[in-house]
């Protein structure tokens, strides 16, 4: 694997716009509203978190497959493995709705071209790395995006998002009512099993 290399200077990355109206999945603890931007709580991530004082993030997902596969799945092996209770029970997927269009940098595709790196040295890259992909996230946030748009690299069908919480609202995201999952039990629970089983993870239900 090779290393990842420094944001070219000047930065000059295509633009993705996330259109006004487009869903928008997430899966987020039940302790805070789905729609609210962490301030930086946790370790670094692949894009979070940077700036003094911390730019607040909110990661999201083109489907709520992705979502999951970027949450809850992110760190089982693609061989598979096994998926806890204490990893998803304290978890809610969640539909949001783009309320304006946003101005998302490209990682994905002929972005990546633009900004002559590979895939596999952005997005292709272990939590090692997180010290330095996270400079890319903070190149994109200078250059005046709202976040960054690239191809889940759990889902690679479908896109993931980043978005910077001081450029982007709760507001500018509304939740969408009448969606919700809540995997404690019942259909949603079942429906995790079922969707992760071809997966080859076992979903427990049992501490």
């Amino acid at each position: 694997m090779t290393g990842v290399p420094d944001p070219p200077k000047p930065f000059q990355p295509l633009e993705f716009t996330l259109h006004a109206g487009t869903d928008l999945y997430r899966v987020a603890s039940n302790d805070r509203r789905v729609n609210e931007f962490n301030p930086g709580l946790g370790g670094r991530t692949r894009f979070a978190f940077f700036g003094t004082p911390t730019i607040p993030v909110l990661y999201g997902a083109q489907t709520i497959e992705a979502a999951i596969c970027e949450s809850l799945l992110h760190d089982i092996p693609q061989a598979g493995g096994l998926l806890r209770p204490r990893a998803y029970r304290n978890k809610v997927g969640a539909r949001l709705t783009v309320g304006r269009d946003l101005k998302l940098a490209s990682f994905m595709g002929l972005g990546l071209k633009a900004l002559k790196i590979e895939q596999s040295e952005l997005i292709d890259t272990p939590p090692t790395t997180y010290d330095r992909t996270v400079a890319w996230a903070q190149a994109a946030y200078d250059a005046g995006f709202d976040g960054a748009a690239w191809m889940s690299r759990r889902c690679n069908t479908d896109r993931a998002y980043v978005l910077f919480g001081d450029r982007v609202l709760p507001s500018d995201l509304p939740i969408y009512p009448g969606y919700g999952q809540v995997y404690t039990a019942g259909k949603h629970l079942d429906w995790l099993i079922r969707f992760c089983a071809p997966l080859h993870v076992d979903v427990l239900v049992h501490s």
